[in-house]
Parts: C-alpha cells; structure tokens; sequence
C-alpha cells in the first residue's frame, strides 16, 4: 500500500521532466518560414519542371496533381483539358487567378516575407512538365521567350 503514492510520485516527476524538456528543446529551435528555407526565393534557381513542382506546385494541387478542397479549392492540373493551351497554364502561373497566387515578378505578393518569385525558363519549365505529366499529353512546349512575351516590363 505505502509503494503505490511513491510510484505515483515517481511517475508524476518523469512526466514533468518530459515535459519540460519538451519546452526547452522547442523554445532552442523555434521554426519559422523564412529559417525553414520556405521563403528563401533567391536559393531557388532550378528550371527543372519537376522539382519547380515538388516545390511551389504540389502543396496545394496535391503529388499527382489531383487537386484538393478544403480551406480552399485547388483544381487538378491532371487530365486537365484546360492546360490544353500553354499560354492559359503560363498567364495563371504569372499572374495568379482566384485563390492561387502570382509568381511573376510583377505581380507576387509576399505573404509575411519575401514573394516567391519565378523566372521566365522557371515558368515555362513547370508548364511543359505538368502540360506533359499527369495524365497530360500536351506535346507543345512553351518557350521561356513566349513567357516573357506574355508579360513584358513596363517601357
């Protein structure tokens, strides 16, 4: 009978000291965006359409592009007869469209940090792969001067 309050006792302090160093080790290393690499748009120099899709693309429309709903819809980019015109896929990734934000330079809003921005060959890279990938079979690419074409700088 007298075992059972030091086993309670006993348990009760490895659980506080669990917990505490829980805290501890979460206050060390706090994560944030910009110190997870999330928003560290200047690394980001691939135009390998793939990996610009793991990267940007797939949070939200989903690995195998079937889209998603919930706190919001993101439509599927697989067998999508929408993506039928390169230049309708390469605009919306410029400029954004309902829900779905701008990655051109001239029209990306940074949401708590720096925009994510991508470059021309960037854009026309993850057009060619999602318009090819998926379920897709769109077999002509857009070029990266067509992207730039579509948005040109202001004179």
């Amino acid at each position: 009978m007298s075992g059972r309050p030091r086993r309670a006792r006993r348990w009760c302090a490895a659980v506080t000291c669990c917990v505490a160093l829980t805290a501890a080790r979460l206050h060390e290393a706090p994560a944030f965006a910009h110190t997870a690499g999330i928003l560290d748009a200047a690394a980001f120099t691939t135009t390998d359409g793939r990996q610009i899709y793991e990267r940007v693309c797939r949070g939200c429309h989903m690995p195998m592009a079937g889209g998603a709903m919930g706190a919001g819809r993101y439509p599927a980019l697989a067998h999508n007869p929408a993506l039928m015109s390169r230049r309708y896929m390469a605009l919306t990734i410029l400029t954004g469209r309902r829900n779905m934000p701008a990655f051109g330079a001239r029209h990306a809003v940074g949401y708590g940090g720096p925009a994510m921005v991508l470059s021309a060959p960037q854009i026309a890279a993850v057009t060619n792969y999602v318009r090819s990938h998926f379920g897709n079979h769109y077999n002509d690419p857009i070029t990266a001067d067509e992207v730039q074409e579509l948005d040109p700088a202001p004179r």
